[in-house]
């Protein structure tokens, strides 16, 4: 009788578990950025502020999806990029245009051994850097 109960509990704790480790799952592929300064990702504005990006998939090519207050902004393509070593904080390299305005064409984040490229471009000349703490961003 006592492993009947105990099956009964199980089944009806399973559901929540599975929900719980799926949400680690997800929670694992996102991260925060602040932007200090306007700027153009693959065609969509972002206005300065603090910004959440989240992606599926392990790469080379994934979706990269930003968020702004739990509102998604745009979904963007980029390549997965190895790196040699984690970051210690988040960092975004961007490109000048010739218009003035910036174009964000990689982003590091602090922990992770991999970058984002983004765009066709983002190893372009004469690149900007702006690197983020969880409050503060300043240039490098």
């Amino acid at each position: 009788m006592k492993l009947s109960m105990m099956f009964k509990m199980f089944n009806k704790l399973l559901p929540g578990l599975v929900l719980l480790l799926a949400a680690a799952a997800f929670a694992a592929n996102k991260a925060s950025c602040n932007v200090a300064e306007a700027v153009t990702v693959n065609g969509h504005r972002l206005a300065p502020g603090e910004y959440q990006f989240q992606w599926d998939g392990t790469g080379p090519n994934i979706d990269l999806s930003i968020l702004s207050k739990g509102k998604l902004i745009a979904t963007v393509p980029a390549r997965l990029v190895e790196q040699s070593q984690a970051g210690d904080k988040n960092t975004m390299r961007m490109r000048e245009n010739d218009d003035g305005s910036r174009s964000l064409t990689q982003i590091y984040f602090a922990g992770k051994k991999y970058a984002f490229a983004i765009g066709g471009d983002s190893a372009a000349a004469t690149p900007q850097m702006q690197s983020s703490s969880n409050s503060a961003t300043s240039k490098r």
